[in-house]
Formats: structure tokens, sequence, C-alpha cells
């Protein structure tokens, strides 16, 4: 048994060595609610994704055994989500009529395909990868995924016919033309279903609201089906019999001859998976303390996307909607998954019927209430309010995501950060350092938010460096520099407060080099204060530390003020009304900093 569980161990991660008769009871009350939850959510994010209901449940169910077993977290829960959901859609739809055998069969065929990206990502211990996709980027393309659900959700919610065209503008042109042809019942459907799942959401966010709400909409459809039946009247369109409940093994048809194209589809949705799979475990991670492993995680959901894919699952990732309330509802282990898994097979055996009498328009007021919480209005607020590039960042990928292919708009808030970051990296801050008073109790302070400190010696320029100075900001770095030695009356001597200059590669070690050979050319010299190990390494591998002098290069200010002020030219000290250094005093005897 011992053996057995060391086994296990390694396999699957060290909480095995925790599973007790305790941890499996509150595994398979979370597991429970697992199952409850992602009822309505695969049926309503399988039929986001263009595909039969069925397929939403089965991609909660494989997927989600292999993920929880082989994944880092205990606590994340994978399957269909919303975001996963519209993507493929968004990048199916032009290959294949949504719904279509063939495509179902590319469905599984990507599936398969980013399945094995990701396992790639996480195998090569590339997973650090996953957070050059800025948070900003993420939630302009979650929001804009929003937008298009609420859009793609209208048409069900209002008992409209299908227009020809999937697209966004298309969709919401057919709804404004017909909006005389709302059909009643699919109105009141909708209503009760999202009235209901808010109401319940408010009162107590633990109950399996969604469900709850479904149940309405299913209530309120029978009622007035069986109204319409005995007046005449169309009824309200319902999903009808879902295939089996246990996922079929089913290997992937297509043709192969597309697997340039395939792949290229793939990598965009792995990328959006990815993004989705960090971003959810930390979350969650956050919340129970664990420490997640980003590029376990990864493989984890790359063979889960592998092995579904055979099992007629198509793309799935970590679910925030159903990982946060299996936090706590008090799972312990990723058993509280299998659990899950294992219900839900069971639900939807039983329930079968009774789930064919789900009506659409109650899916769709599902997906608009998901499509509300995803837009998450405060926290635009809150992100305009207090970084208003980072939203800005936000807002290009939101339009992006609604105007353009979706695998390309969250490419582009990834480049959009990028190059903030950049802008920011290259322009590091040099501020001009002083003291604010004479007394014994002075301060070490930056002169332009102190208008009452003392002024600048005219002989000795101190310089606090923060920030890299690589070949992006050797320019800029340069320049100001520059700047300095030519205003009027500088002072021929700089000291650089260098604690705070992180890094320098080989553009930033010339800046140095010149301004070196311009400091001793106008009569005076260059000293530095406190430089980073890492930048006096690549001083002396570049031999900048041999022309600058070791003496140069001092431990603390009071030193290096003390062996400065001796090498200042003493007929302008004697004419110097600032005196700032106590060296400067007439009893020198008080020479401490």
């Amino acid at each position: 048994m011992t053996q057995g569980r060391k086994l296990a161990g390694r396999m699957f991660g060290a909480w095995v060595d925790d599973v007790n008769r305790l941890t499996l009871r509150a595994d398979l009350s979370a597991g429970l609610l697992g199952a409850l939850l992602v009822l309505p959510q695969g049926v309503a994010f399988a039929t986001l994704a263009g595909l039969p209901p069925e397929y939403g449940l089965y991609s909660a169910i494989i997927p989600c055994i292999v993920a929880a077993l082989f994944g880092s977290s205990r606590h994340v829960m994978s399957g269909p989500t919303n975001a996963n959901s519209l993507a493929l859609f968004a990048v199916l739809t032009p290959l294949a009529v949504a719904g279509s055998p063939g495509y179902i069969q590319l469905a599984l065929a990507v599936t398969v395909l980013v399945g094995i990206m990701q396992w790639l990502v996480g195998a090569l211990r590339l997973g650090s990868l996953a957070h050059f996709i800025s948070p900003s980027a993420l939630f302009g393309f979650t929001s804009g995924a929003a937008l298009l659900i609420a859009v793609h959700a209208l048409k069900d919610a209002l008992g409209m016919p299908s227009p020809e065209s999937h697209g966004a503008g298309a969709l919401l042109v057919s709804v404004g033309t017909h909006l005389g042809q709302v059909h009643p019942g699919a109105l009141m459907v909708t209503l009760a279903t999202l009235g209901v799942a808010l109401l319940v959401r408010r009162l107590d966010k633990r109950k399996p609201y969604m469900l709850l709400g479904l149940v309405a909409g299913s209530a309120a459809a029978a009622v007035f089906n069986a109204w319409a039946a005995a007046n005449g009247v169309t009824p309200v369109s319902v999903l009808g019999a879902i295939a089996q409940p246990w996922p079929p093994f089913h290997i992937p048809s297509v043709d192969w001859r597309a697997l340039p194209d395939l792949l290229s589809l793939a990598f965009a949705l792995t990328i959006v998976a990815l993004a989705q799979s960090i971003s959810i475990a930390k979350a969650v991670a956050t919340r129970s303390g664990q420490r997640i492993d980003a590029n376990r995680e990864f493989v984890g959901q790359g063979l889960s996307n592998i092995v579904g894919g055979f099992f007629s699952s198509y793309l799935s990732c970590g679910s925030l909607n159903r990982s946060i309330p299996n936090y706590e509802a008090g799972a312990k282990t990723p058993l509280a998954a299998v659990f899950s898994a294992v219900l839900l097979v069971v639900l939807v055996a039983v329930s079968a019927p009774l789930l064919a009498m789900i009506p659409n328009a109650a899916i769709s007021g599902l997906l608009l209430l998901v499509a509300w919480t995803l837009l998450d209005i405060p926290r635009w607020r809150e992100l305009i309010r207090m970084q208003p590039g980072e939203s800005a960042i936000a807002a290009a990928t939101l339009a992006a995501t609604v105007t353009i292919r979706m695998e390309v708009a969250i490419l582009l808030g990834t480049v959009l950060s990028l190059m903030a970051y950049l802008h920011r990296t290259s322009r590091p801050a040099m501020r001009t350092m002083g003291f604010d008073s004479r007394g014994l109790d002075r301060r070490f302070v930056v002169l332009e938010h102190q208008p009452d400190a003392l002024p600048e010696c005219p002989q000795l320029k101190l310089l606090r460096m923060e920030g890299s100075i690589y070949f992006g900001a050797a320019a800029h770095v340069a320049q100001r520099l520059h700047a300095l030695r030519e205003a009027p009356n500088a002072p021929r001597h700089l000291l650089v407060m260098a604690k705070s200059m992180n890094f320098i590669d080989l553009a930033g070690a010339q800046v140095w080099e010149d301004e070196l050979a311009a400091r001793r050319a106008m009569g005076g010299d260059l000293y530095f204060h406190r430089p980073r190990p890492e930048v006096l390494d690549m001083w002396r591998r570049t031999g900048f530390l041999t022309r600058l002098g070791e003496d140069h290069i001092y431990p603390d200010k009071a030193t290096a003020l003390h062996a400065i002020y001796a090498k200042l030219d003493p007929g302008i000290c004697a004419g110097c009304q600032a005196k700032i250094f106590w060296e400067c005093q007439p009893d020198s005897s008080q020479r401490g900093h």
C-alpha cells in the first residue's frame, strides 16, 4: 500500500499522501456541486462553440479527470469555457458550417493539436512564456469575448431566425431588422432564466444559481409550449435528445493535408488556453495559498486535450466558474474533479429526458448572464482611474476581439503590453539629488520635489540612476547626460548613485565609457556609489573599471563626498555660497554625513 502511494505520488503529486476518509467526503461533496454547475454551462458553451450540446458535457468528463490528476492545482476544474468556446467558433466557422459533421471533426482535431502544443510548452519548461500575456490584454480579450457572447446569444434569447452570416455585425443587423418578430415565449423564458439566476446569486452565491435559472426557464417554456399547443402558436424551441451520457472514443477524421492551416489555428487557440489556464490557476491559488507549478499545469492541460480530443471532447481548460466554487465548497484534493466528472455521467444518464426539454432561450439567458459577469464594469472603472495606459491596451484588445479574429486580438494585446513596457524601461529615471538642510538631521532628497532644499554644488553633480541601461535605454540616458554637461555652469564632476541601476548591457557600458571620456575632457571626473555586482562584473569584462579606476567606486555617500571634495577646485570653493557639504564649513572637523 505504501509503495503504491509512493508511485502515485510521483505520478500525480504530493496530494496523494493527504487522501483519507475526511478528504474523500469533502471531495465528494464538492464534486457533486461541480457536476451540477457544469450541466447548464456545458450545454450553453457547446452551443456557443457551434457544437451539439452533448459535446459540452463530454468536455467536462475526460479532460476534467486527466487535467486534475496530472496538473499542478488541487482545486482547478477543467472543462469547456466561454472564451475557448467562442475562440473555437471564431476560427472554425470560416472553414465549415457550425454544427456540421465536418465542423465537429475539425473541432476535435484542433483540440488534439492544441493539447500537443500545451504539453510541449510544459515538457520543455517554457511555462514562464505565459507571464508575457499581460493581465490588461487578457482582460480586454475577456471583455471583448463577453460582448461577442451577448451578441451571439441575442438571436435565441429573442427567438429570432438565424441570419445567413455568423459574424457579430451580421447578427446585430439581423436582430435590428427583425425586432418586430420577437418570439414572446422565448423572451419570457429568457427573462425567467435571468431573473431567477440573478435572484439566487444575490441571495447566496454558493447556490447553483445557473442551474436553478435553467430550471426556471425550462418550467416557463413548458408552460408556454402547453399553451402554444392549445392555441396553435409556434412553441419555444428546445435542445432535443442528447446522444449518450458517456463520451464515445473517436479518432478525428479530417483531411490532414490541411495540417499547416490547422496548426496555425491551434497555435492561436493554445495562446488563449494557456493564458486562461495559468490565470485561473493563479486566481485559485491566491485563495488557497497553494504554490502553482506552471509547467506541470500546462502538461496536465495538454494531456487533457490530447486524450479528450479522442473522446469527443472539444477544447477545454481550467474553468473559473467551477474552480472557485470547488475550493469554497471544501475540496481538498484533485479527486473532487474526478468525482465531478463521474457524477456528471450519472446525472446526464438519469436526467436525459429532462435535458432534452431545455429551451434554447434559457441557454441564451445564461449566456447573457455570463457575458455581463465577464464584462466586469467595476474593474473597468478601476483600471481607467488607476492605470490609464493599461486601460487603453485593454480597450484596444477588446476592440480587436470584437472586430477581427480573436487569436489576432490577444496577440495584439500582448504586443501592445510589451511595447508599453519597453517604452517605460527605455526611459529610466535620472534624478538630481541634494540635501534638505544643513542641520545634523538633514536628509538626502530628490531636488525636484523639494523646492526649499539647499542649492546644488557648482562643481559636483549628484545623480541617482533608477532602472536598467540596455540597448533600448542607452540613447535616452546618453542624451540626458549630454544635456547635464551642456547646461550653463554645469558641474564638471559627476557622482552617480548606482544601487538602483539594475542591469547594463554592452550598449549601456558604452554610455558610461563616453561619459567618462567627456567628463575628463572638461577637466572633471566620474564616480559611482554602490553599483550592483552584476554591473561591476560587466565593467570588469569590458575593461571600463580599469579605465575608471576602482578608487572611483565608493561603498557609502559620506566616503564618496569626502574623497571627491579633495579633488574639487579650491578657488571655486572659496567663492561658493552654497557650501552644502560638511567639508565646505570653516570648521571641517565635523565631516560626517
